[in-house]
C-alpha cells in the first residue's frame, strides 16, 4: 500500500476524542437512598369523616364475624383441616369449587366496576392496608403528638421521654397486631378456642406460629412500611390505570384555576398578582399518607382517601375562595368537555356482574345438599358365594352438606331381585361425611353379560325431603 492511499484511508476515519467524566462521589446515592420518613398531617373534613365511619364499619365487621353462631356453629369458617368452608347455612366442600370461582370472580368484576366508575376508592376507604395504617397513626397521635411533634422527637436524642414514648407506641402496636391476628386465625379454626388457648398458653403449635406469623405482618406493614406497600408490593397500583378512562372519579387539582401558585394575604386579590387560587401552602402534601403531590397530575400512588380535599377546602375556606381547587372529578370535567357516567364499560361490567351473579344464585339454589361416592373393592371384582350368588363389595362415602343432621335410604336399580347387605337407613350429622360398607349379591341367571351397569338411589327421609341422588357403578359377573 502506497503512501497515498494509506492518506485516503486516514482521511475516511471519523476522529475519537477521549473525554473524562467527572462523576459525583455520591452518584447513584438518590437512587438507593432510604425513603424518607412520612409524618401524616391530621385532617379533618367531610371526606375523613366519611372515610373514618367506613373503616369502623369493617374494622366491626372483620372483629365480629367469626363470633357470630348460626345453627349452633360458627357462622363464617374457613376450615383448611377438614377441607370445608361454612358460609351461614351454605358448606363448601372440595366438589364446590365452582362456587368459590363465582365468589372470587364476582368480587373482581365488583372491583372493575368500582375503579372504572369511582377510581381507587377501594384503596383510601377500605382497603385493609390504609385502615390498619390510619389506625396505627392515631397510636402516634394520641402518644408521640402531632406531625410535627413526632418529626422533633425523633430528631432530639434518646431521653425517658422519647423511650417511655416509643415503648407505649410500640406496645400500642404489637397489642392491636396481636388482636388482629387472632380475629384473623379464628376464621381458620374454633375463635372460642383460639383466643382461650392463646391467652392461656394452651395453643397448639400451628395457631401459634400462625398468630404470631400474622401479627408481625401487621406490626410491619402498618406500623413500618406502610405506603411502600401501596406503592411498591400492592398489584393493584400497577394494573388499575388498565380501568381508568377520561370519565372516571379521581382526585384531581384544577390546574386552569389554581396556577399560578403562590402565597398571598388572604386582602390581595390572586389576579393582580398573576396568580391562581393556590397558595402553595403544601398541606395537600403533608396529610397524604403515600407522600405525593396531587398538583403533578394523576399519579398511580394515589389512593384516593380525599385527604388533600379536605385540607385544601379548609384553606379555600380560610381564603374565602370557592372550595373544590381539589376534588373529586374527571379528566373531561377539568377539560371542560362533557362528562358521559354512563357509558360502554360501566354498562359491559354491569351487565357481567348481573349474568354472573343470576349464574351463581342459579348454582346455588339447584345445588344438591348430598353426595356419594362409591369405592369398588379393587381385590376381588365379583365373588361366588356358597350358594351360587354372584356378590360385589362396595364402600359408599356419603357427604352431608347441609347444616343439619339428616337420615338416608340407599336403594340400588338395575338389576332384578338383588339382596342387599349392609345398612340401608342411617343417619350423617350437619356437614359430615358416613363410610358405609356394603354388599349386593344376586342369582347369576339375573346377569346377561359379564358386566351390568346399575344405580344407587340415596333420598333423605328425615327431616322429610325431596333430595334424592342418584350415582351410577357397575356389577361384574364371575368369569
Amino acid at each position: 500500500m502506497n503512501s497515498d492511499e494509506k492518506q485516503s484511508k486516514e482521511s475516511l476515519r471519523i476522529p475519537v476524542k477521549n473525554i473524562k467524566i467527572h462523576q459525583p462521589k455520591d452518584y447513584g446515592a438518590e437512587i438507593y437512598k432510604a425513603r424518607d420518613q412520612i409524618y401524616v398531617r391530621k385532617v379533618k373534613g367531610v371526606f375523613q369523616k366519611i372515610r373514618r365511619k367506613m373503616n369502623f364499619v369493617f374494622l366491626a365487621f372483620f372483629a365480629l364475624l367469626p363470633w357470630l353462631q348460626f345453627n349452633g356453629h360458627q357462622a363464617i369458617l374457613f376450615d383448611i383441616s377438614e377441607q370445608r368452608f361454612t358460609l351461614w347455612g351454605l358448606t363448601l366442600w372440595p366438589q364446590d369449587l365452582t362456587l368459590l370461582a363465582w365468589i372470587f370472580i364476582l368480587g373482581a368484576f365488583l372491583l372493575f366496576f368500582v375503579t372504572t366508575f369511582l377510581g381507587r376508592v377501594w384503596c383510601g376507604y377500605l382497603c385493609p392496608q390504609t385502615v390498619w395504617t390510619f389506625i396505627f397513626i392515631w397510636f402516634e397521635e394520641k402518644i408521640e403528638g402531632t406531625a410535627n411533634q413526632r418529626k422533633k422527637l425523633d430528631a432530639r436524642p434518646m431521653d425517658f421521654d422519647k423511650f417511655w414514648r416509643k415503648l407505649l407506641k410500640h406496645s400500642c402496636w404489637i397489642f392491636f397486631s396481636v388482636l388482629t391476628a387472632l380475629t384473623f386465625v379464628g376464621y381458620f379454626t374454633s375463635m372460642d378456642a383460639a383466643f382461650v388457648d392463646f391467652f392461656t398458653f394452651n395453643s397448639t403449635f400451628a395457631i401459634a406460629v400462625s398468630v404470631w406469623f400474622f401479627a408481625f405482618c401487621t406490626y410491619g406493614n402498618a406500623g413500618w412500611m406502610r405506603e411502600i406497600m401501596c406503592l411498591h408490593m400492592c398489584p393493584y397500583a400497577r394494573f388499575q390505570s388498565a380501568m381508568f378512562d377520561k370519565d372516571t372519579l379521581t382526585v384531581s387539582y384544577d390546574y386552569n384555576r389554581g396556577e399560578n401558585r403562590g402565597p398571598r394575604s388572604k386582602k390581595e386579590n390572586p389576579s393582580e398578582l398573576g396568580l391562581g387560587d393556590c397558595i402553595d401552602c403544601s398541606l395537600c402534601v403533608q396529610v397524604c399518607p403515600t407522600g405525593i403531590d396531587i398538583r403533578n397530575g394523576l399519579q398511580y400512588e394515589c389512593v384516593n382517601c380525599g385527604a388533600c380535599i379536605d385540607a385544601c377546602d379548609g384553606v379555600m375556606d380560610k381564603m374565602e375562595y370557592p372550595r373544590g381547587l381539589i376534588r373529586y372529578t374527571t379528566e373531561h370535567e377539568l377539560q371542560g368537555k362533557k362528562v358521559h357516567f354512563v357509558r360502554s364499560k360501566l354498562i359491559g361490567y354491569a351487565v357481567a356482574l348481573l349474568v354472573m351473579g343470576s349464574l351463581f344464585v342459579f348454582e346455588v339454589a339447584t345445588r344438591m345438599p348430598v353426595s356419594m361416592d362409591i369405592i369398588r373393592d379393587r381385590i376381588d371384582l365379583a365373588k361366588e358365594k356358597f350358594n351360587g350368588d354372584i356378590e360385589n363389595v362396595y364402600t359408599l362415602k356419603i357427604l352431608n352438606k347441609s347444616q343439619t343432621d339428616n337420615v338416608y335410604r340407599v336403594s340400588v336399580k338395575g338389576i332384578e331381585n338383588t339382596i342387599w347387605h349392609g345398612e340401608q337407613e342411617f343417619m350423617v350429622k350437619a356437614a359430615g361425611v358416613y363410610t358405609l360398607p356394603i354388599s349386593i349379591s344376586v342369582a347369576p341367571y339375573e346377569l346377561k353379560e359379564y358386566m351390568t351397569n346399575i344405580t344407587f338411589v340415596i333420598k333423605q327421609i328425615s327431616p322429610e325431603n325431596d333430595v334424592r341422588l342418584e350415582q351410577q357403578s357397575r356389577f361384574f359377573n364371575k368369569l
